[in-house]
């Protein structure tokens, strides 16, 4: 199906704002007649009018292909009539500025019908990388029968969709099998160590009885990424994380791999998870000299089990200071997790002066009802 150049060929596809029609003829026209009246009142008129040249080239910096082919075709009367009520001595000149109002005109048309395309083709751009951020990072919230996930998610470069830091859930025979990580560096390397890392949990979530069977394919899959890294010379990436089974039972499975510790927010206090001294990071496996061991702590109905990267525990002031989390949490221990997680992320932004240093990633997670709902969602 053919489409104009100055749409988007999938109607489902966001499009870029342009002003209205209405909105571009009252601009022309007032323009025209601001131009005018200062001719009429400096009696420099004939000279003023060839300034009318100029809008189909501003026409064409934000309007579409018609409203800018509209704005030619006025300049061109515009500058027809004048010149007919007002002829220059010599015929030849009139000629000449006529002649340069068409071709200005053309240009403008022509100039715009570039910009559109380039627009089209960012907008197809955007969203084809939100097609695969959804395939990498599923959008929020998240739910199964044991657990309600919500929270903040943004990367460092404002232009990416996708960073860094991961996260996952996963409705496993054997619980929720919660992830969130953090891979070393950044940019498309470490971008496709991310995806080798989601895509390795969500079939090991399944398929390993154990947590620690789990972690060692995650541990499996960074190693295959970074062996393919090494032949095409690209540096080696480690990826910390953090990986929970949240059974129906009270008490929490955890393997922390190099990653911040979470907190419980309860009423008016946050207090960190105490695990085990924390494993090396994915990637880093074969330097330990024992197996990972799994972490156990209670995660009551009434509490709010937050998980973080260190976008969010690093952030640091202007002059220095890292951002007080345990305090920020206790004052907010009574926001449903959603609005939890979305006020430590602007919070935390305003104590930075809005200087992000990393991709930030703020999960809070509440234990569901029966009825598959958080009772505090």
């Amino acid at each position: 199906m053919a489409t104009r150049a100055d749409e988007p060929a999938d109607p489902d596809r966001p499009r870029a704002r342009r002003p209205s029609n209405g909105a571009v003829l009252l601009w022309v026209v007032g323009l025209t007649g601001f131009i005018l009246v200062i001719g009429l009142l400096t009696g420099t008129g004939v000279r003023l009018v060839s300034l009318l040249v100029f809008l189909p080239a501003f026409a064409a910096a934000f309007a579409d292909v018609r409203q800018t082919m509209f704005t030619a075709c006025w300049s061109i009367a515009a500058m027809a009539l004048s010149l007919a009520y007002h002829p220059a001595p010599d015929q030849g000149d009139d000629i000449a500025a006529l002649t340069l109002t068409v071709i200005f005109g053309v240009l403008s048309v022509l100039g715009c019908r570039y910009r559109i395309g380039h627009e089209n083709e960012m907008l197809r751009l955007r969203s084809t990388a939100t097609a695969m951020q959804r395939s990498i990072l599923r959008p929020l919230p998240l739910l199964t029968d044991q657990v309600l996930m919500d929270g903040v998610y943004e990367p460092l470069q404002e232009d990416k969709l996708v960073g860094g830091d991961i996260y996952d859930l996963a409705a496993s025979p054997y619980g929720t099998r919660v992830l969130i990580g953090d891979v070393q560096g950044k940019g498309l390397p470490a971008i496709g160590a991310a995806f080798a890392v989601i895509g390795a949990f969500r079939e090991a979530a399944y398929r390993e009885t154990t947590l620690p069977g789990l972690v060692n394919a995650l541990e499996e899959a960074v190693v295959r990424h970074n062996a393919i890294a090494a032949e095409a010379d690209e540096p080696e990436r480690f990826v910390t994380a953090l990986v929970l089974c949240i059974d129906d039972s009270p008490t929490v499975q955890a393997i922390c791999c190099g990653h911040p510790r979470p907190y419980l927010v309860g009423p008016g206090a946050a207090v960190s998870v105490l695990l085990d001294e924390a494993d090396l990071p994915l990637g880093l496996g074969s330097l330990a000299s024992a197996a990972r061991t799994v972490g156990r702590f209670d995660f009551p109905f009434d509490t709010t089990l937050l998980l973080c990267t260190d976008g969010l525990t690093e952030a640091r002031a202007p002059d220095g200071t890292f951002f007080p989390l345990r305090k920020r949490l206790a004052e907010n221990a009574e926001l449903p997790p959603n609005r939890l997680a979305r006020s430590l992320h602007t919070v935390s932004r305003a104590f930075a002066a809005g200087h992000q240093q990393d991709d930030i990633a703020v999960l809070a997670l509440r234990r569901a009802t029966a009825e598959g709902r958080s009772p505090a969602a």
